[in-house]
């Protein structure tokens, strides 16, 4: 239909006048923009989740949204778990109870799904007629807490490893007990998601489904901030503290090491049996603005244009990026090169890619090694071929799209 408009318009352009030519070009433009920006899809609130106290931080049920496979992928589930940092405390999980991150109630209630979770053969070839389903993040914990007691005064709920559950179990009632593939994602907080909860997420499946992870902008490292302080570890020890998370978090990991640093996936990623894939920029650009250089280390704001846009560092400032992508491929490196294994990581300075089209598949998208993430995730995931690429340092990818923040934009923590 959409090429027969387009058609259409072009042979009414031939007939008009320029000024007209020109209003029906944008207009044919806007049309091929909309076809790559994927379709709404409604949302799903899991009501019978509250009677098992998987809910919320206000209580409220958790929700996803369910893109209905067809075809060869009837029988193909992808599972991808929201972002959206975390809470590490009374106070910042007060902050985030009567948002979206916090409460379905706040939730929109439809969502684009283009890139990973488009349905257009041309722009996601491997995966476009599976099933499809992001869920939402509103437990603060990336879906690991799970603490009784709530108190009154805050009506605050830590129960992130209960909706990881009940979700679970609710698409295996809508068809994901029969899968033949299925693939448990997500990005940012919900890519760190994806790696703790790999294996479990595997056990949870039938033995005859092929399972494997992938792990979008999920890859947060250890590292010191730029005045020398241990903030991002001080934080997730908070984090799990805070919600109860230890008992979730992976046992062969917290059998060896506090549960604080089992949040790192450089501690756990070793030990895990299910194959799993890592997209990731070696300069994370969340990372760089909340790990490297939070505001609390940088009182004076030194850092704050250069976070906006890469291209505003300094030398200095892109010598220390420089010795923080030394630092990720160091931490990174535990992962090794088993053949079940996956990554690419790339040298833009960006955050969370699949789940984009512009950075999934379209003709401008970042390349390493010649290859798409979407084709590398691809030949991974079929056995086509193994892909486990590292990009050369910035700047010398002239395909990264790299992010330009908004100087009124917060950050997630």
């Amino acid at each position: 239909m959409l090429n027969f408009i387009v058609f259409y318009l072009l042979d009414t352009c031939r007939m008009e006048i320029t000024r007209i030519c020109q209003w029906l070009s944008l207009l044919i433009c806007v049309l091929l923009l909309l076809q790559t920006e994927g379709v709404p899809v409604g949302i799903t609130f899991v009501e019978n989740a509250v009677a098992k106290g998987a809910v919320c931080l206000d209580g409220s049920p958790p929700a996803y949204h369910f893109n209905k496979g067809s075809g060869a992928g009837i029988n193909n589930w992808i599972v991808h778990f929201e972002g959206g940092g975390w809470c590490n405390n009374v106070t910042t999980c007060l902050s985030r109870r009567d948002t979206r991150l916090g409460s379905s109630k706040k939730m929109d209630t439809s969502l684009s799904f283009s890139g990973f979770f488009s349905n257009s053969k041309k722009f996601n070839p491997d995966f476009y007629d599976w099933n499809r389903i992001k869920v939402r993040y509103c437990d603060g914990s990336s879906f690991t807490g799970d603490v009784e007691a709530v108190d009154p005064k805050t009506n605050l709920h830590f129960r992130g490893a209960r909706v990881f559950a009940v979700v679970v179990e609710d698409l295996l009632a809508k068809g994901m007990k029969n899968a033949q593939n299925a693939i448990i994602s997500g990005c940012s907080a919900g890519g760190l998601a994806s790696i703790l909860n790999c294996d479990r997420f595997k056990s949870l499946l039938p033995a005859t489904t092929k399972v494997k992870c992938l792990a979008d902008a999920g890859f947060f490292i250890n590292v010191k901030d730029v005045s020398g302080a241990q903030r991002i570890e001080e934080f997730y020890s908070q984090v799990v503290q805070t919600h109860g998370s230890a008992k979730n978090l992976p046992t062969s990991c917290t059998s060896r090491l506090r549960p604080g640093l089992c949040f790192f996936p450089q501690n756990v990623v070793s030990q895990i049996s299910t194959p799993i894939f890592f997209v990731n920029a070696a300069y994370d650009s969340w990372q760089i603005k909340n790990i490297l250089a939070p505001g609390a280390a940088d009182p004076h704001g030194q850092w704050r244009e250069c976070k906006l846009d890469i291209k505003n560092c300094s030398p200095n400032q892109l010598s220390v990026m420089q010795g923080f992508r030394t630092d990720f491929l160091r931490a990174f490196s535990v992962v090794g090169n088993g053949a079940s294994k996956g990554h690419f990581i790339d040298g833009c300075y960006a955050h969370c890619q699949t789940g984009i089209q512009e950075t999934w598949l379209r003709n401008d998208s970042p390349v390493v090694a010649k290859t798409s993430i979407a084709k590398a995730v691809g030949d991974w995931f079929y056995d086509r071929r193994p892909f486990r690429e590292i990009d050369c340092a910035y700047p010398c990818n002239p395909t990264c799209h790299n992010r330009i923040f908004d100087q009124n934009e917060r950050p997630d923590v």
